[in-house]
C-alpha cells in the first residue's frame, strides 16, 4: 500500500463514512492502489483512526477528517482543508448513510428527513463542493453509493429506496453536466452487505429471506463493493459515466 504504485498513484481520495463497513473497505482499497485517503467521520473517531492507523502501517497515506455531511459549512470547510493540504481532490466517494425502517404507515416524518439528508443531501453537498477544484483541474471521478432498494423498493424502507433512488437521478444528471470537464459520475448499488451496520439492524428472518431471492446463495462483501467503486474510480473506467453498476449476486436479474 504506497503511493508511489498502483492505478490511482498521486492522487486525493475523498470517503464519506469511511470509519467502518463499506466506507473503510473503500478507504483501504483505494489506499492500496497508491491514493492519498481522506477519512470521513461523523462520530467514530476511534474507529476513523483505526482506518487510517491500517493505511499508514502499509505504507499508504491517509488522515481522519470529521465532518457532518449534512452541514453544507461543515462540508464546505472539509474540502478547503483537504485542498490546501494535498493541492487537489481528484475522488469523491459518497458513503455515508443511515436507516431508519419502518413500514410507511407508522414511519415518523423525523426519521424521513433523516434519512434523506444523509443519504442523499449529503451527496449533493459533498459533491458540489468538490467540483470547483475538480473543474478547474479537468479531471475527477465521484462515486455514489446507491442501492439496489433504489431500484426495486424494499418493504419498510421508504426512506432508505427514495434516498438510494434520488442518488441515482443525481448521479445521472452530474453525469451530462460534468462529462465535459473530465469528471466522471457514477453509482454502485449492492444487496445487503455484511459486517455493515445497517447489515447487523436486519432481523434473522430477513437475512434468511433475502438468502432465498439471491442466486449466489451469500451476501455480499465489503471488499466486493469496493473493488466496484475502485473500478468506477480507475483510469479503466475514463469512458464510463452515468452508470450504475449493480453488486448484488444475481438478486435483481430479470
Amino acid at each position: 500500500m504506497t503511493e508511489r504504485g498502483g492505478r490511482l498513484a498521486g492522487q486525493v481520495a475523498l470517503v464519506t463514512g469511511a470509519s467502518r463497513g463499506i466506507g473503510r473497505a473503500t478507504a483501504l482499497a483505494l489506499a492500496r492502489e497508491g491514493a492519498a485517503v481522506v477519512v470521513n467521520f461523523r462520530e467514530q473517531a476511534e474507529a476513523a483512526a483505526e482506518v487510517v492507523r491500517t493505511i499508514e502501517e502499509a505504507g499508504g497515506r491517509a488522515r481522519a477528517f470529521q465532518a457532518d455531511v449534512t452541514d453544507a459549512e461543515a462540508v464546505r470547510r472539509m474540502v478547503e482543508a483537504v485542498v490546501s493540504f494535498y493541492g487537489r481532490i481528484d475522488i469523491l466517494v459518497n458513503n455515508a448513510g443511515i436507516s431508519r425502517d419502518r413500514l410507511m404507515v407508522r414511519m415518523r416524518e423525523e426519521d424521513w428527513r433523516a434519512v434523506l439528508e444523509t443519504n442523499l443531501t449529503a451527496a449533493f453537498l459533498c459533491s458540489r463542493a468538490v467540483l470547483r477544484p475538480m473543474i478547474q483541474q479537468g479531471y475527477g471521478r465521484i462515486v455514489n453509493v446507491s442501492s439496489v432498494a433504489g431500484l426495486v423498493g424494499n418493504v419498510g424502507q421508504a426512506n432508505y429506496a427514495a434516498a438510494k433512488a434520488g442518488l441515482v437521478g443525481l448521479t445521472k444528471t452530474m453525469a451530462r453536466e460534468l462529462a465535459a470537464h473530465g469528471i466522471t459520475v457514477n453509482a454502485v448499488a449492492p444487496t445487503y452487505v455484511e459486517d455493515t451496520a445497517l447489515f447487523h439492524t436486519l432481523p434473522h428472518r430477513v437475512k434468511a429471506w433475502a438468502l432465498t431471492i439471491i442466486p449466489m446463495k451469500r451476501f455480499a462483501r465489503p471488499e466486493e463493493v469496493a473493488a466496484a467503486i475502485v473500478f468506477l474510480a480507475s483510469p479503466e473506467a475514463s469512458y464510463i459515466t452515468g452508470h450504475v453498476l449493480v453488486v448484488d449476486g444475481g438478486m435483481t436479474c430479470p
